[in-house]
């Protein structure tokens, strides 16, 4: 699998890929190592350059504002943003297989892997904004096509009944932003960062 092609295939012309990737006999740790890791690692190294080099400036008025950079800052945000991604990974991916059953769905782990990989895309492609910190939640909005991604995905890759689909859709979500925000928060107290301002971190 080339990733760049997985990447536009699956952002341009999603329902033709899904139909791809069912066929797929593909893993939870080879999908990891050959799309997640890469493209997570993409995202990182546009987070550490965006805060070791650009940094944010924060505040305004007659006393101005004030910048915050430095490579310290730059690897911390750097790190939040790579673990919550292959923590967030492996956590929904075995949420949604768990939750199969109950929406008429095929229980099958590395099914439901290449499911949530695939349409964690947007947000993995958006990450590259944290280049510019400032511009970082622009990235984060990515993350809302890949809800689109994943309603697509259910019926070629899970086969859930399309009465279901909605349901099943809305469930793995909240668990995944909840997954996100509970990584985060945990890595930013870990690594004593006050907020996950890299806006790097999307769903």
């Amino acid at each position: 699998m080339n990733i760049i092609e997985r990447v536009k295939n699956i952002l341009v012309t999603p329902k033709t890929e899904w139909n791809v990737i069912a066929a797929e006999e593909g893993t939870s740790s080879s999908v990891l190592t050959t799309y997640v890791l890469p493209l997570s690692l993409v995202g990182a190294g546009a987070t550490l350059i965006g805060w070791g080099l650009i940094g944010r400036t924060f505040g305004f008025g007659v006393f101005g504002g004030f910048t915050v950079k430095g490579w310290d800052i730059g690897i911390k945000y750097a790190i939040v943003s790579l673990v919550s991604v292959l923590i967030g990974y492996f956590v929904t991916a075995f949420v949604v297989d768990a939750l199969a059953p109950s929406f008429g769905s095929e229980k099958n782990l590395n099914k439901s892997a290449q499911l949530v990989a695939y349409a964690f895309t947007p947000s993995l492609v958006g990450a590259v904004f944290s280049v510019f910190p400032a511009a970082a939640w622009i990235g984060g909005l990515f993350g809302l096509y890949g809800i689109y991604l994943m309603y697509l995905g259910l019926g070629p890759v899970k086969k859930t009944p399309d009465d279901k689909k909605i349901v099943y859709l809305v469930v793995s979500f909240i668990v995944l932003i909840v997954v996100y925000l509970v990584v985060g928060l945990i890595l930013a107290s870990v690594l004593g960062i006050g907020n996950l301002a890299s806006g790097s971190i999307a769903v």
